[in-house]
């Protein structure tokens, strides 16, 4: 490459002048000087993320919905996001799935229900920790419409 740059220099009509080939030497001299320097060193530690995930026992209990008597019983929370879960109003309906994500230091719970009244009927709800309640959406599938909601602990 070296000998490239040095003929096109010395034609007067080049694409490079004489100026340019020093900047392409230094550029071409500063890209392997780089590339070398990031071979040998070594990488830096990652950055310790937070350290302190949420618990997922909290989500364990039974949560009553105060407007209307509903209850969501998580009975087990799994490490690889499943929940076992129950579903009442009064009388127990079909939970198709259930499941947990953390996100950004927060505990969500899905829950979906498959059952006469509740086809596909979901709801998304967010740990509050400092309120120890469950607090988001729920989609009501067969009136199409989605509501606010919120579930406290029952004692």
């Amino acid at each position: 490459m070296a000998k490239r740059i040095a003929y096109y220099a010395g034609k007067p009509n080049s694409l490079f002048s004489g100026v340019s080939v020093v900047l392409v030497i230094m550029v071409l001299s500063f890209s392997c000087a780089h590339k070398v320097e990031n071979t040998t060193t070594t990488t830096p530690a990652v950055t310790e993320q937070n350290s302190s995930k949420p618990d997922l026992n909290k989500l364990v209990g039974r949560w009553l919905r105060p407007d209307g008597g509903y209850i969501l019983e998580i009975r087990s929370a799994a490490p690889d996001g499943k929940l076992d879960v129950g579903y009442y109003n009064p009388k127990s309906i079909h939970v198709a799935r259930a499941e947990w994500v953390e996100k950004d230091g927060k505990l969500y719970v899905m829950a979906e229900l498959q059952d006469v009244n509740y086809p596909g009927s979901t709801y998304g709800l967010e740990y509050i920790v400092g309120q120890d309640k469950l607090a988001g959406s729920y989609y009501q599938a067969v009136e199409k419409s989605t509501y606010d909601v919120e579930f406290v602990r029952e004692k």
